[in-house]
């Protein structure tokens, strides 16, 4: 039996639907107990501090090397990815023989202590036939065990940590009684595997030792020859004791043994009041977009609207129900969604609009304006997708969790735009607004010659480049290409002890704003040590002495700081973004790019669209990276996330005139050229690339005026690429599919 729609249900579901889009608000403000509430949403370390640990390479180790130390850190890297993908990790000290690790949304050091395990040796050993040399003990051939009753003496080493590629607690089901049994599964490199096979082939029935920093943490008995590279230890009483275990084995594979130093919590870099501008900048940037919407598109303006209000709920509830750490590049991911579900109002409404004003009734226009618009739509969310899902393969770090916000972000604003607006708009519809008033009529535009004029636009395009370029070339004679931030570059990190306990806002407000003066950069940091009052850690580029003393004085005289002998101390810190993140940073956005290029050619079945989509984005990334090095904006962790905000914005936007084109491919007559078709189709996408552009423009420029130093540092260039997008789109990728392909159609 099919379902009809009459006003009072209409009404009614209507009504439901409002009362759930207020259900959501309410549990994003109170909470359902202690569920829901956006507060307990986990913050990174940007946006709400978390966990510091610092550790020291053991003094044991006598000899090592600047190699050993950035192995060491790209492993404990990996290792703490498990507490939050926004951790960081960076080397600091004269030696560069210290390493720090910052968690954000954790608050408990001692639990993190406790679950990170001590960075101590690891190794398998069997219990020694003689006494070793003072050689072979050396050379790491033996090892000595004290303080364990009944177990001192010495052990023969056969697998050392670091030929461990991975150790992971598990319960499983025994086979014979079917019980619950705790295991820890092994995952050794090649070299391991072979001498873990050698050791348990020749002690089949006899006991092995695990021993780690000294101590043995684990007896189990070989029960046969293992040879293949991988093995559990069984007998494990929980699946917290397996999972510490696992935790030791994992944390003693590190290259060298290091020695916790301190550990304390810090509060967020950015401090609680710039969040709080944030939030409200992006709320206003909200409702001035649906207010946008209303003005322009009326009743379905409205469902528009709450639409959007419905997507910024899900993505709140999704980060609260996934615990995802929501950072600075996550808030660009959600604020990249938001440009693409207006979009994606916008392309739909549009197509009302003409249908309408080609003559359709109103029912009949919202039914084929939904058709005609789901193509455009889909394919613009899906290349996105696919860039999200091969960051969070490839990704790590800041990339992973704007990945993460990303791809959940894409999943719930094509739900909203595709089901939630349609149901809105059908049952607005229903409930009396049939109306073409309600609606408005497309207004018929005269076609602009855009392919005509390609080679201005493609000369503007070139000149914006080569502006870069120069740019580059210039900076690089006289220093550095970019303004890199300590992330990149590495810098000093100075405590400084005040008499006045600062808030991090007040930090934020004076005194960064005055080191900024001094030291003559942007690129300050302050973060405040919650365990004691009045000490700050600040980070900066690297200081000289004069400067330095500029520094100091500046800290002393004009806001209080202690002037003792031990405050100020100034230690040379690493850049936190490991050349190895930033290679895989640069492998995934080239895949993603890939991958686009194969999806669009797919779906378009013409490679020449595919080809020209990339070479905007090219364009694009060109534009923002010229604009960092022409500006001199900081170059941080943000600009990676900038950058693949840009790509995701400009790709959908590009897709959109490639999918009016095509449609209008098919609806080609005898003699029409495709010059003429190229020109329509950018002309009738015109209003969705002007509207579209505008409202994701606000929401940016809201949150740039009302942001502290780090968030403009961000939005600045943002908008920079915005705006470069919204070019290439409109002016470059058509008239370029043309000059590539598209001449072709006229011959044919």
């Amino acid at each position: 039996m099919k379902f009809k729609m009459n006003k009072t249900k209409a009404v009614i579901a209507f009504i439901v639907g409002i009362a759930l889009i207020g259900l959501a608000a309410f549990t994003i403000l109170h909470g359902i107990g202690d569920r829901g509430q956006a507060k307990y949403i986990t913050q990174g370390l940007d946006l709400k501090g978390g966990v510091s640990i610092t550790y020291q390479v053991s003094k044991k180790k006598k000899k090592w090397s600047q190699s050993d130390v950035e192995d060491t850190k790209n492993k404990l890297e990996l290792r703490v990815q498990n507490f939050s993908t926004e951790a960081n990790v960076y080397t600091e000290g004269s030696n560069n023989d210290r390493i720090t690790v910052n968690i954000p949304g954790q608050y408990d050091a001692d639990a993190v202590l406790k679950e990170l395990g001590k960075p101590g040796s690891l190794y398998f050993c069997t219990k020694a036939d003689e006494t070793p040399s003072e050689k072979q003990l050396q050379n790491k051939e033996y090892v000595q065990v004290k303080g364990n009753t009944g177990e001192d003496g010495y052990y023969k080493i056969w697998v050392t940590g670091d030929q461990i590629k991975d150790a992971k607690g598990q319960a499983t089901s025994d086979q014979q009684t079917g019980g619950t049994e705790y295991i820890v599964s092994l995952t050794f490199n090649d070299k391991g595997a072979d001498a873990f096979g050698n050791m348990t082939s020749q002690y089949v029935g006899q006991q092995t030792y695990i021993i780690y920093d000294g101590k043995i943490i684990s007896a189990p008995q070989v029960k046969q020859a293992i040879t293949g590279g991988q093995a559990q230890i069984d007998g494990q009483k929980s699946l917290e004791e397996a999972e510490q275990l696992a935790s030791n084995i994992r944390i003693g594979a590190l290259t060298l043994e290091l020695d916790e130093i301190s550990h304390k919590v810090e509060s967020a870099q950015l401090g609680n009041d710039a969040l709080d501008k944030s939030i409200l900048a992006g709320l206003i940037g909200l409702l001035i977009i649906i207010l946008f919407m209303l003005l322009v598109y009326r009743i379905p303006g409205l469902a528009a609207g709450l639409s959007l209000i419905a997507y910024v709920e899900l993505i709140l509830l999704a980060l609260n129900g996934f615990d995802l750490t929501l950072t600075l590049p996550g808030i660009a991911g959600i604020i990249l969604n938001i440009g693409m579900a207006v979009d994606a109002n916008v392309i739909i409404y549009a197509r009302i609009r003409e249908e309408i004003a080609a003559g359709k009734t109103v029912k009949s226009a919202i039914k084929i304006g939904f058709q005609k618009a789901a193509s455009a739509i889909v394919d613009g969310n899906i290349t996105t997708l696919i860039a999200a899902l091969v960051l969070l393969w490839l990704g790590s770090g800041t990339v992973k969790g704007f990945a993460q916000t990303l791809a959940i972000g894409i999943v719930l604003q094509l739900f909203t735009s595709l089901v939630i607006s349609r149901g809105l708009v059908w049952g607005l519809y229903h409930m009396g607004f049939q109306d073409v008033k309600f609606y408005g009529k497309e207004k018929v535009r005269n076609i602009i010659g855009f392919v005509q004029k390609k080679a201005i636009f493609f000369v503007i395009a070139a000149v914006m480049i080569v502006v870069g370029i120069v740019s580059g070339i210039v900076n690089g004679s006289n220093g550095s290409v970019f303004n890199l931030g300590i992330e990149f570059a590495g810098g000093s990190s100075i405590s400084v002890q005040f008499e006045k306990d600062y808030t991090i806002d007040e930090f934020n407000d004076t005194i960064k704003k005055d080191l900024e003066k001094v030291l003559k950069t942007s690129n300050v940091h302050g973060q405040k040590d919650t365990a004691h009052k009045g000490l700050f850690t600040i980070k900066t580029k690297e200081l000289d002495g004069q400067t330095f003393k500029k520094f100091k004085n500046t800290l002393i005289k004009k806001y209080g700081a202690k002037n003792t002998k031990d405050n100020f101390n100034d230690e040379k810190i690493s850049k936190s973004v490991s050349s190895e993140m930033t290679k895989n940073a640069i492998l995934a956005t080239t895949i993603a790019i890939i991958l686009m290029l194969i999806y669009i050619w797919f779906r378009f079945r013409n490679v020449h669209f595919a080809l020209s989509a990339v070479l905007a984005l090219c364009h694009d990334v060109a534009i923002v990276v010229g604009f960092y090095i022409l500006a001199r904006v900081t170059l941080g962790t943000t600009f990676i996330a900038c950058l693949l905000t840009i790509l995701g914005y400009s790709i959908n936007a590009t897709i959109v005139i490639f999918d009016r084109i095509r449609e209008n491919i098919n609806t080609m007559k005898r003699g029409d050229k495709m010059i003429d078709v190229v020109n329509k189709s950018i002309t009738q996408t015109l209003t969705r690339s002007i509207y579209t552009t505008f409202t994701t423009f606000v929401m940016v420029f809201m949150i740039y005026i009302m942001g502290v130093t780090s968030i403009r540092e961000f939005t600045l260039p943002l908008m920079v690429g915005l705006i470069a997008g919204a070019y290439s789109s409109v002016f470059v990728t058509g008239s370029l599919w043309y000059t590539l392909k598209g001449k072709s159609y006229d011959r044919d």
